[in-house]
């Protein structure tokens, strides 16, 4: 259905861009999209790599496993499904840590790891267990300290204070995960009963 619905807005555009004359200025937008779509796909994809690399030599170094065992006493109380020393526990705290800092393309990896391992402990392959859904609202929301994207956004803008951002996506994103942790308490209290 999406596939369609996307078809029919390319369609249109291009049909109202014959109408009006203006597929010289379609033309020139598309090829720049396309050019600008392939240097995000290579700066992203390094940056993905890296961080990848470094998760993977922080588990073989053991260090998932250390930082699972300080922060799974929170932890365990938002996912209740996971077993106690389970190292999943370091990868979601890892994956906090990264949103934390503003680093939403280094959490990237670390959250599709994350989801890998919580599907390994979910008995129903089809369906979604708690801690996923659970994971994902928080990911989602993102408590961020320094939005890292916004504040070279604004640099490269000439922001005279690109760093005024800080508190307002602060409260903001913590707002936001709070909001997530009700809604996501909410609807595993009622699917429970």
């Amino acid at each position: 259905m999406v596939s369609a619905a996307f078809a029919f807005l390319l369609l249109s555009g291009f049909v109202f861009a014959a109408v009006n004359g203006t597929m010289a200025e379609v033309n020139e937008a598309l090829f720049q999209s396309m050019e600008q779509s392939v240097q995000l796909a290579l700066s992203l994809g390094g940056v993905i790599l890296f961080w990848t690399g470094v998760m993977k030599t922080a588990e073989a170094a053991g260090l998932v496993r250390s930082l699972a065992a300080i922060v799974q006493p929170l932890l365990s109380r938002l996912f209740p499904e996971i077993p106690h020393g389970h190292p999943v526990f370091g990868f979601i705290a890892s994956n906090m840590a990264a949103n934390f800092f503003g680093l939403g393309n280094a959490a990237t990896p670390i959250g599709l790891k994350t989801m890998r391992e919580l599907r390994r402990l979910n008995e129903d392959r089809d369906t979604a267990s708690r801690s996923m859904i659970t994971f994902l609202a928080l990911n989602t929301a993102g408590v961020t300290l320094i939005p890292t994207t916004v504040i070279a956004l604004g640099i490269s803008h000439g922001a005279e204070n690109p760093a005024d951002i800080i508190m307002p996506a602060f409260l903001a994103t913590i707002l936001s995960a709070c909001f997530a942790i009700i809604i996501d308490r909410y609807y595993a209290h009622r699917r429970n009963r």
